[in-house]
């Protein structure tokens, strides 16, 4: 494996680089590029009336009464099946003030998110009553039901947590073994998935600040945002910035900025005056997580503010609709028969394009419906939404499969 690029910007620059507004500009760029025809892909806009019908109609169908849409988090996984696991949650946290509460909830989102990194066509898990769930929802009961049986806590008296100390001892046989995997039911980026969690362990034990000391816990965040607003108002770009700096020895380098790797973000020729000005941040994971912490830091008494400065997510659902529903398409054919990887220019132009076509079309479904983006913001189009859509249109056409062939590490996709 190659050294990854290193680069120095400015601090004004790095603030920028860990924006949501850089995620958008930068993407809105390669569209731009796409629209020139400097990409891989040609970009159809006469196609995005159809797809947001498409999107709506599917979000009508999951959510009949459109003020009910959560955002896109990882808690409805959860409850896949119908089976309200969530209340089994509850039940185990009885007697614990909601400050207490927020903080397990915290825990348990953070590594259950980390854990869903796409899945394979291969691998599903069967929970105790003999339910068998693949992909995303899998991943997240499997990593519920670790959670429950104190897999990541190295306290036995209180296992409903997620400790330093038992993340850094995580190895992939362990994991392997708690989601069930075997020859006949590979796990795709297991060793990924595993070593990103050590990572989180290192990563939070060095940081007392953020994460707190001795005992570091990923919850250990409620502390450090309550330290920067004392008002307990918490805007989305507040949570993201909390969760990149404290987070950032964690991911793997790809980019090293100023020193540190960030993971998802990319160096791509935009022609730009400097270095900074070519690379392509999305922060993906970190913005679903963000999405994901909005119920725990709710509960812990914090109001949220600014959810629609958050971006659509750059991964095969909403990249696969756009794909699948022509709005955009190769140029090359035969690249679809080709297998890529995250780094690859074409990934990086799909995932930027994704960003940006994502904003167009929820701005087009706002308009046909008459709502604000406060009304009907990008992460509950999202969940109504587009990704389940992408994921309809996958099933009828791949049993399931993303149209482009990926291989992942299981810390992007």
């Amino acid at each position: 494996m190659s050294s990854p690029r290193s680069i120095r910007v400015t601090d004004a620059q790095l603030a920028d680089l860990l924006s949501t507004a850089s995620v958008r500009r930068q993407s809105q760029r390669v569209l731009t590029l796409c629209e020139q025809g400097g990409t891989a892909f040609r970009f159809r806009p006469e196609k995005l009336g159809a797809t947001t019908d498409f999107v709506l109609a599917v979000t009508k169908d999951n959510y009949p009464d459109l003020s009910k849409i959560p955002f896109h988090a990882r808690w409805e996984h959860f409850q896949v099946g119908g089976v309200d696991r969530l209340a089994r949650l509850d039940r185990a946290l009885a007697g614990r003030d909601s400050t207490e509460a927020a903080r397990a909830k915290l825990d348990l989102v953070v590594v259950s998110v980390l854990l869903d990194a796409g899945a394979g066509p291969d691998w599903s898990y069967r929970d105790a009553d003999g339910r068998a769930y693949a992909r995303s929802e899998g991943l997240a009961v499997a990593s519920l039901d670790l959670f429950l049986a104190g897999a990541f806590s190295a306290e036995p008296k209180d296992p409903l947590r997620v400790d330093a100390a038992a993340l850094r001892q995580l190895d992939a046989d362990r994991l392997g073994r708690g989601f069930q995997v075997s020859a006949t039911n590979p796990l795709v980026g297991l060793d990924g998935r595993a070593a990103l969690l050590r990572r989180l362990g290192d990563a939070m034990a060095a940081r007392p600040d953020f994460f707190g000391a001795p005992g570091a816990r990923p919850s250990g965040l409620i502390d450090w945002y309550a330290k920067q607003i004392p008002a307990r108002e918490l805007s989305s770009d507040v949570i993201l910035r909390g969760l990149l700096l404290g987070f950032q020895d964690m991911w793997p380098a790809r980019v090293v900025v100023n020193g540190v790797g960030f993971g998802d973000v990319w160096s791509y020729d935009l022609g730009g005056v400097n270095e900074a000005d070519n690379l392509v941040p999305f922060h993906k994971l970190s913005q679903w997580l963000g999405y994901s912490l909005f119920e725990p830091l709710q509960l812990a008494g914090f109001t949220l503010t600014g959810a629609e400065r958050l971006t659509g997510l750059p991964e095969y659902r909403n990249g696969g609709l756009f794909l699948d529903e022509g709005v955009l398409e190769l140029r090359d054919p035969a690249d679809l028969e080709r297998t890529h990887r995250p780094a690859d220019k074409l990934i990086i132009e799909w995932r930027a394009l994704t960003v940006a076509i994502l904003d167009r079309l929820g701005a087009e479904a706002r308009r046909k419906l008459g709502l604000s983006e406060t009304e009907l913001p990008l992460g509950k189009i999202l969940q109504g939404g587009t990704w389940a859509a992408g994921r309809r249109t996958a099933a009828k056409l791949r049993g399931g499969n993303p149209p482009l062939r990926i291989d992942s590490d299981g810390t992007v996709f």
